[in-house]
């Protein structure tokens, strides 16, 4: 199938309740039951929320409470469905809604992709834990070929419970866990996105695949442009959002901290609503090889991927922020948000989705 679709990303805390358990449970067991095609919950390594408190993974302690992201990915028609119950939850936090296409058979032509003569695009392919393709890790298989194929980055990003092809997949301690989801993710110029994807379906024995438009902004200390100047509200009077991305390596540097790290707390100091950093498995960007942790390494090589969601004007501001501590390394790329809502029902400030 080639269709349009949306995805449902949500940004909370590890440790945050709803329905009398935990709220990652919450979502993924609605997930489940609408058999969504695919979601996954990913732990983030650094953040902060609307309260901006600080969640991060330094700190290995019982009380752990780090940031949380959970995505979910199918029609239109089932993601709505689903929504209205996400919707019924009380928490704190962050929900949005993006349109992307989705690709879920092989296909022999390349896709239609819209925006073709005017953004980059962001390719993202679900594969299991443990799924295998020409005889290695299908991650590790869908990374080679993108470097092959000259796609300048990709980074891999583990899930810890999600739905695949419909079906519930819960990560055990003691298990293989080889169908809990994990996404790829690459941008890169939508021709050469676009060419490659049919080749790309057919190394995969069951393809999820999703196709994006992006701006990039910065690309290796060079700024490229600025996130688009997007109204603050549509036809209808409903806010429009703008994210962020900045994808980085654990070993960046800035202002003598890590870079996703500086980035988090300045975002912080300025007033942002949330920021919330992904720690990748596997990844590459540009010239180097595709490269993960290691058990002899003294310092970890692994991709940052840094998520910021704001309004447009405010966005404007954090790009000024992320465009200073990008100096020397990165990737930053825009996104528009059709619909979002910061969830702060504690203070009695929650305002649900709007979509049309």
């Amino acid at each position: 199938m080639n269709d349009n679709c949306l995805k449902l990303t949500a940004y909370f805390g590890e440790r945050d309740r709803a329905t009398g358990g935990f709220l990652a449970d919450a979502f993924t067991d609605i997930y489940g039951r609408h058999e969504l095609a695919t979601s996954l919950l990913l732990r983030g390594a650094l953040g902060f929320g609307p309260n901006q408190h600080i969640r991060t993974d330094r700190l290995l302690t019982v009380s752990e409470d780090l940031p949380l992201v959970s995505v979910a990915v199918d029609t239109r028609e089932r993601i709505e469905a689903a929504l209205g119950e996400v919707n019924a939850l009380e928490f704190n936090g962050l929900v949005t809604l993006e349109r992307a296409q989705m690709l879920t058979d092989r296909i022999s032509t390349r896709p239609n992709l819209p925006w073709l003569q005017q953004a980059e695009t962001k390719l993202t392919i679900y594969v299991g834990r443990q799924e295998r393709v020409r005889g290695k890790p299908a991650y590790e298989a869908v990374v080679a070929f993108l470097r092959e194929r000259g796609i300048a980055g990709a980074t891999v990003l583990l899930g810890v419970d999600g739905t695949a092809h419909g079906v519930r997949e819960r990560a055990k301690f003691f298990a293989r866990n080889a169908s809990v989801p994990l996404m790829v993710i690459a941008v890169g110029a939508t021709s050469r996105v676009a060419a490659l994807v049919p080749e790309l379906c057919g190394m995969l024995s069951r393809p999820l695949i999703t196709l994006e438009r992006v701006q990039v902004c910065k690309l290796d200390a060079v700024k490229l442009a600025e996130p688009l100047h997007l109204p603050e509200s549509d036809s209808a009077g409903r806010g429009v959002w703008q994210k962020l991305i900045v994808y980085s390596g654990e070993q960046a540097r800035a202002n003598g901290q890590p870079l996703h790290d500086a980035l988090i707390r300045e975002l912080r100091r300025a007033g942002a609503a949330g920021a919330t950093s992904l720690r990748g498995i596997w990844g590459y960007h540009g010239n180097h090889q595709p490269h993960g942790d290691s058990f002899w390494q003294l310092r970890r090589r692994v991709p940052i991927v840094t998520v910021i969601v704001d309004t447009p004007a405010r966005i404007r501001r954090w790009f000024a922020i992320a465009d200073d501590l990008t100096r020397e390394t990165g990737l930053v790329t825009s996104e528009t948000v059709p619909a979002g809502s910061y969830r702060q029902t504690r203070w009695n400030q929650d305002t649900d989705i709007a979509w049309s």
